[in-house]
């Protein structure tokens, strides 16, 4: 794993077609890390696919979705495809009840 980016206990690995974040993403951290994402996807070539992997987010807020809504977006625009989302508990209850679930293609993290 390649490390993008470590700070206020967040972490952003890239791996692949995998981008990863671990730690808490609150406001402090979550435009440098929109910022690292996005760097990482504009290296991806079009017709390629990616996975955002949340699933070692712990405390989370409305911050870590702005982030993984402006990735989706900046992939879609660069013509990426977005495979799978995979979201700790606490940010796919938070996903839930915003009602984002079903914009995004959500997976665990055995499946993809």
């Amino acid at each position: 794993m390649n490390v993008l980016l470590e700070r206020h206990g967040s972490r952003l690995e890239a791996d692949g077609r995998r981008l990863a974040v671990t730690g808490e993403v609150g406001f402090g951290v979550a435009a440098a890390l929109s910022r690292a994402g996005r760097d990482w996807l504009a290296a991806r070539p079009a017709g390629s696919e990616v996975i955002f992997d949340l699933s070692g987010v712990g405390r989370v807020s409305s911050a870590a979705l702005s982030v993984l809504l402006e990735w989706t977006r900046r992939a879609r625009r660069a013509g990426v495809e977005v495979a799978c989302v995979r979201l700790s508990p606490p940010l796919a209850r938070l996903t839930r009840v915003a009602g984002l679930d079903t914009l995004l293609p959500l997976g665990d993290v055995e499946s993809a």
